[in-house]
Parts: structure tokens; C-alpha cells; sequence
């Protein structure tokens, strides 16, 4: 049984808007919904690893995913939230034989997943979709190089900055103080994240919250003043 099936105009609106289905005719759409299979995953658990073969493409429905990848030491470093009606694994859709991050629930979290073979055979009905996957992953790797320009030349203050706000967008929640980055999250994470040490990121958010930019627990970040963190892009800037 679908997800939302006691609502099925709702679902077919929201995966319309999903770039990957836009511009699809509505028989197509409702077609692909019907073939979706289903994956509940509790906080923690995988969707698939680094490396698995890639056999499926995932949306997001509802919940949090954390999608990493394997640094040179053997350990994880974050790359990107996922919220409800985020497709991942476009990967699914090329040749490409293996997963290139992990995928994981950061909160319980579910999804509509469909096989390759499911999607080969949707592509040839609805050929929209197959020039929407190439204007898709030509953006994704405008966001790899605009990421690689930052980690290369801007200076670790700018890319820190950068990174909360991004994560801001991604798992922003309001609450009393500012904006919580709502999920959980490390030091070594934003580091990582931003092309710089452990060090330096606690020198940086120690320093910030001081001036009541940030409120920096062991494993959250909640930004108070987002004006005067983007008052340092622009000092950096000038």
C-alpha cells in the first residue's frame, strides 16, 4: 500500500514537483507511483553504503537522511541533509555500477524507491525524464565545483560560514535562540564539511559565540545572529 494513499492527489502534487518528474504527464506520474516500492528505516540505518551496487533510486517521503562519504582515514564525512521529497541515488539512472556515498537515517525516516529497470522502462515512456536527469546532474556538479572553489580559495572563516548556512537550509529549525541546525552534529562533521581541522572549527565557533553569533553545544549548532554571520562574508569579502 502507498504512503498517502488516503491522499493520493497530495502525493502525485508533491512528486510532480520533484525535478527529476517535472514536466511528466500526469498518466506517467501516476503510473511511476504505482510501481514505487517502500523502505522504512529506523534513526541510524542505512538505505545502502559506499560502494554497494547501485540498484535502486530513492525519494525521500518523510524523516532525515544523511548522505557521507569515506575519507582517507576510514572515517565519515558528511555531505548533505536530505528532507522530505529529496530524490538520492540518481545514480541508479546511468551505468555506473556502485554507490558513490552512504545514505543514512538520520531520524526514522521513509521512502519511495524505484529499480533501475523500473526507471529504464520509465524513460522510454515519459523521455522527459532522461533530459531532466542530465540537467540534474550537470547542477550537481556545479555544486562539486563551486564546493571544491571554496575548500581551494576562500578562506576557512568564509567556508565555516558557508556550511551553517547551508545545513541552515537544509535542517533549519526556529527555535527561542535562532535557528537550530537540527541534527546531530559534530565538530569532526563541520570540519569535514568545510575543508579545515577540528581545531580550527572549535578556535572559530568559540570565537563566534563570544560575539553571539552561535550557541555551539558538543553536538548542535544553533545560529542566533544569521545578519552578523553574513556581515563576515562580507568583511572577508572586502
Amino acid at each position: 500500500m502507498l504512503i498517502m494513499a488516503d491522499n493520493p492527489a497530495a502525493l502525485l502534487a508533491e512528486i510532480g514537483k520533484v525535478p527529476l518528474f517535472q514536466g511528466v504527464a500526469q498518466p506517467n506520474l501516476e503510473e511511476l507511483i504505482q510501481a514505487a516500492r517502500q523502505k522504512h528505516l529506523q534513526a541510524g540505518e542505512f538505505f545502502f553504503l559506499q560502494d554497494d551496487p547501485a540498484e535502486n533510486m530513492y525519494l525521500l517521503v518523510d524523516g532525515r537522511v544523511k548522505l557521507s562519504q569515506a575519507g582517507p582515514d576510514g572515517g565519515q564525512a558528511l555531505i548533505k541533509v536530505l528532507t522530505p521529497f529529496s530524490l538520492f541515488a540518481l545514480v541508479a539512472m546511468t551505468t555506473a555500477s556502485n554507490y558513490l556515498v552512504n545514505a543514512q537515517a538520520a531520524e526514522d525516516s521513509l521512502a519511495l524507491y524505484w529499480t533501475r529497470r523500473d526507471l529504464m522502462e520509465f524513460v522510454l515512456r515519459a523521455p522527459q525524464m532522461a533530459e531532466n536527469a542530465m540537467r540534474i546532474m550537470a547542477e550537481q556538479l556545479q555544486e562539486i565545483t563551486e564546493r571544491f572553489r571554496q575548500v581551494t580559495t576562500e578562506r576557512v572563516e568564509r567556508r565555516l560560514v558557508y556550511t551553517l548556512f547551508r545545513l541552515a537550509a537544509q535542517a533549519g529549525k526556529k527555535v527561542k535562540e535562532g535557528v537550530l541546525i537540527d541534527l546531530t552534529l559534530t565538530r569532526q562533521d563541520l570540519a569535514e564539511m568545510s575543508g579545515t581541522t577540528l581545531y580550527t572549527v572549535s578556535r572559530l565557533l568559540s570565537g563566534w559565540e563570544k560575539q553571539g553569533l552561535v550557541l555551539a553545544g558538543r553536538e548542535r549548532v544553533i545560529i542566533c545572529n544569521p545578519h552578523g554571520l553574513a556581515r563576515l562574508l562580507e568583511a572577508e569579502a572586502g
